[in-house]
This record gives structure tokens, sequence and C-alpha cells, in this order.
């Protein structure tokens, strides 16, 4: 697709978009990079056609496999958490998913390494990047819990499905300065989003709030 015909698509969307915004807003985003970032991202080119008149509703949809693309909202506190107000020059993400939130990284993020654990959505997720012209993302089919030690170390590290506990391995690559943003817990209703920084002397983790993820399952599949 050229960027015309994305450009097109977009248009047809702007003011879902705008409504969006100020949703957000007024739910407390307030930095203006990631505010900007969901605006520039097409939501609706990451969901079956099928739901694409939904795209810009603040909820999480099904992307098929088991998996959903994540509530805007969500996808907006945890980048935001991401940035903290600071330069991102290497992020991973574990869990690529549709591509949503690997895109909004993208444009927030110099480089970004993202792991996903099933071959198909991988595939899926980078003709899409391909398709937004997007070239500073980085991808591996693999076993999320591993992380991307190759990469390591990294300014921040985002999780997008819940472990019953935060992998070590994670813990290991995320540099001094740091931040780990991961919704932690198996069951739906006791799930926690937590927000980890990296000191010089450990680590410093805080509840920001309950979140409802799928769970972070180890090895991979087709």
């Amino acid at each position: 697709m050229s960027e015309h015909e994305i450009s097109g698509l977009g248009m047809t969307s702007q003011r879902a978009r705008q409504r969006l915004l100020a949703r957000l807003q007024e739910e407390g985003i307030a930095n203006w990079d990631v505010l900007g970032a969901l605006h520039d991202v097409p939501r609706h080119l990451f969901i079956d056609e099928a739901l694409a008149h939904r795209a810009y509703e603040d909820t999480a949809l099904p992307i098929g496999l088991g998996q959903t693309i994540s509530q805007p909202y969500i996808v907006a506190r945890m980048s935001e958490l991401l940035l903290g107000g600071r330069p991102l020059k290497r992020v991973l993400e574990i869990g690529t998913g549709s591509g949503y939130q690997t895109a909004v990284l993208a444009q927030i993020a110099e480089e970004v390494y993202t792991v996903e654990r099933i071959k198909a959505l991988q595939e899926q997720a980078r003709q899409r990047h391909r398709r937004l012209d997007l070239k500073n993302i980085h991808y591996r089919y693999g076993d999320g819990w591993q992380g991307w030690a190759e990469h390591a170390p990294y300014d921040g590290i985002i999780v997008t499905a819940a472990p019953d506990s935060v992998p070590p391995a994670l813990l290991e690559q995320l540099a001094v300065g740091g931040r780990l943003i991961t919704p932690v817990g198996r069951e739906l209703g006791a799930q926690e989003l937590r927000c980890i920084t990296r000191n010089d002397d450990g680590f410093d983790a805080r509840t920001v709030e309950q979140v409802r993820f799928v769970p972070l399952v180890p090895g991979t599949t087709e």
C-alpha cells in the first residue's frame, strides 16, 4: 500500500481518532509524544476488517489465535510509563501481537526489538509495519520469557502479556536507569501493572493499576 493510500485511510478516521485522544487525555494521559504516536498510528490497520468500525473505541479487540489488541488507554499508559520523560534509544517489546503497540513504540524510540512466540502473528505484524514504512523495528520469533539478550541492555522493556511473576531474564537485560513495564498475575481479576526501575543497587517496583491481559506463555508455536 502506498503512502497516499495509507493517508487516505487515515483521513476517514480523523474524527474518531480525535475523540479517542480527547478521552485518553481525560483519563490522565499527558505525554504529547505518546498522544502524537497514537494519533499517527492507524489502529484500523491492525485489526480484522470486520472490526474496523470499532478501531478507535477505547477497548481491547480480538485478533485471533486467542490473542487481543490492547485497549488504547493501556497502550498509551504503558508507553507513557516507559518513556518517563527521557529519550529511549533501545526498547524491547515482549509480545508483538498485532504489531500496534510496536508501531507506537517505533514513534517514540530510536530502535524497537520485538519478540513474538506465534509465527503467524509475527508475519502479519511485519507486513503491517512494512506498509507503514517503519524501518526501526527488529523481529525475533522466540520465547518471550527469555527476552533478547543479544541486543541488551535496553532503556525500556514492555511486556504485553501477563506472566505470573517477572521473568528474571528481562530484569537482567534492563539497563541501569531503565524501566520495565509489565502486567503480573495469571488470574484476570487479580493482575496488576508494574513499573520496575533498575538502579545501581537493584530494582525499585511500584504497582500502577489493575489490568487484564492474556497470559505470557513460554515456548513458541506456528
